[in-house]
């Protein structure tokens, strides 16, 4: 998190909303989560009885993807406006619906229990951020 944190103060022109760590912590958390839902939809491709886990797959992918969408959109915010609301609402919902697939298969593959909680994590960092940008 220190180069996160470090590159959105140096910003000449930083976001104007004061979130302090927050926003730092759900950036670090959204590309945790993304690069986590990927390698975990690849672990699900190499086990046995793949078909099983099409679902797990799908969801790890769409995570992954609405994870790094959000990295990426308040790495560049300005403003705490509706869209950057909803955003973060659309993530941790994502990261809801991914923790609890892969949860379902968590006592048969670690990785899915490790993406469980990575997609816990984010959904927190989210729901935390949002918190602020609402107080």
């Amino acid at each position: 998190m220190d180069a996160i944190h470090d590159m959105l103060r140096a910003n000449p022109l930083p976001p104007r909303f004061a979130v302090g760590d927050e926003l730092a912590r759900c950036i670090e958390a959204c590309l945790e989560c993304a690069a986590v839902c990927t390698a975990c939809a690849n672990a699900c491709l190499n086990e046995q009885g793949v078909t099983a886990l099409r679902d797990c797959i799908r969801t790890d992918l769409d995570c992954a993807d609405v994870c790094a969408a959000t990295a990426a959109v308040l790495t560049r915010a300005r403003d705490a406006d509706a869209a950057l609301r909803a955003l973060l609402e659309a993530c941790a919902t994502s990261c809801a619906r991914c923790a609890e697939e892969c949860e379902q298969h968590a006592g048969h593959h670690e990785h899915c229990r490790i993406c469980a909680e990575a997609c816990r994590r984010c959904r927190r960092a989210c729901e935390d951020l949002l918190g602020v940008l609402s107080a």
